[in-house]
């Protein structure tokens, strides 16, 4: 009753902390993303008038452009000042395939100081690189990028499309806690029966030990010797000659122990066989898992089924496929398995299968 018990414990604290990550911290960024491809989406004169709306309510700022002319070209920048009279150039870089760097924000800020603005405000559902970011705060440039933008322009985006982004945001971590609760209810019963089996293996060592009774140590027998005396006659040395002596009996020859055929392949490892036991399988299979685990671009290796070893990785498949199929080639009972090439972190890639070896 105790192991289930703790298997229902752990699943529990598995699940809340999985479903406590994918709702606040997951869906956060599911929607930000979500909600940055919506801005891009829109014509850029909009997104323009959100900003101007959102700097107005939020900062106090006034536009001081005036009004568009349609005659003239189109243009993202535009003048506004505070309740001070402090001017600020406002640029906005619409779409999300901007990636501002330090030539971008020395231009914003020239910009500025030739229209006599305190500084400039730089606007992007890009994403500005890291000497983008330290130019700014020499240029005097603010920069609202993806996780600050989204925040400040959310409550200024139609109804029906702030909706869509959050609906969808919220199916997503909803399936994702769902696949979560079944993952941890998996990882409790495996580990309550492995609990539970290690008990009862325990009980039944403990009462195999009890039932074996000690067996006492065979004496050897002593035939005592008659003193020799010498024969009265032809007939006794006859009957003596003739009769017959005990044979003691020879040792059985211990059988040489069998041992599998190694492999013939120079690259696997001194010791290895092609066709082992379970006991060995198993061992290989966690030496396997250790090595690849340490190979460069490699996060860790673990077995998803018998044949199928799952590679968690943070560098690109065509770097650490050689290395990992240099790995399992090492071992020839292991030459045929599955490899599972999971997605990097923080990435929308597909799970890859492949193998190194078909026979």
């Amino acid at each position: 009753m105790f192991s289930w018990i703790l298997a229902l414990l752990l699943a529990v604290v598995v699940w809340s902390l999985a479903a406590a990550y994918f709702w606040l911290v997951k869906r956060r960024r599911k929607e930000t993303k979500l909600g940055l491809n919506a801005l891009a989406g829109m014509h850029w004169r909009d997104f323009s008038e959100i900003v101007r709306r959102a700097l107005h309510e939020q900062r106090g700022l006034q536009d001081i452009t005036g009004e568009p002319d349609d005659s003239r070209e189109p243009s993202s920048d535009f003048l506004m000042q505070d309740a001070k009279h402090q001017r600020y150039l406002v640029s906005c870089k619409h779409g999300r395939a901007y990636r501002i760097g330090t030539a971008a924000v020395n231009e914003l800020g020239a910009a500025a100081r030739l229209a006599g603005a305190r500084g400039g405000i730089l606007i992007t559902e890009g994403r500005i690189e890291r000497d983008g970011r330290a130019t700014a705060d020499k240029q005097s440039v603010e920069v609202l990028d993806g996780t600050l933008l989204w925040p400040m322009l959310q409550p200024y985006l139609p109804g029906d499309v702030e909706s869509r982004v959050k609906n969808e945001a919220r199916r997503e971590a909803v399936r994702r806690i769902s696949i979560a609760a079944l993952g941890s209810l998996t990882l409790g019963l495996i580990v309550g029966m492995g609990y539970l089996t290690s008990r009862l293996d325990q009980d039944a060592g403990a009462s195999d030990g009890a039932s074996v009774a000690p067996t006492p140590a065979a004496t050897p027998a002593v035939t005592p010797v008659a003193p020799a005396t010498p024969p009265s006659s032809g007939v006794a040395e006859g009957a003596a000659a003739s009769r017959p002596v005990a044979d003691t009996p020879a040792p059985a020859p211990t059988p040489a122990p069998t041992q599998a055929p190694r492999s013939n392949d120079p690259n696997s490892i001194l010791g290895t066989v092609a066709d082992p036991d379970a006991e060995t399988l198993a061992r290989y299979q966690r030496e396997l898992s250790a090595l690849v685990g340490q190979q460069t671009g490699v996060l860790n290796a673990f077995w998803q089924t018998r044949q199928t070893l799952a590679v968690n990785r943070s560098a690109e498949i065509d770097e650490i496929w050689p290395q990992i199929c240099h790995q399992v080639k090492r071992y020839p009972a292991l030459r045929t398995v599955r490899i599972q090439l999971n997605p990097r972190l923080g990435t929308e890639e597909p799970v890859r299968w492949r193998q190194c070896a078909t026979s």
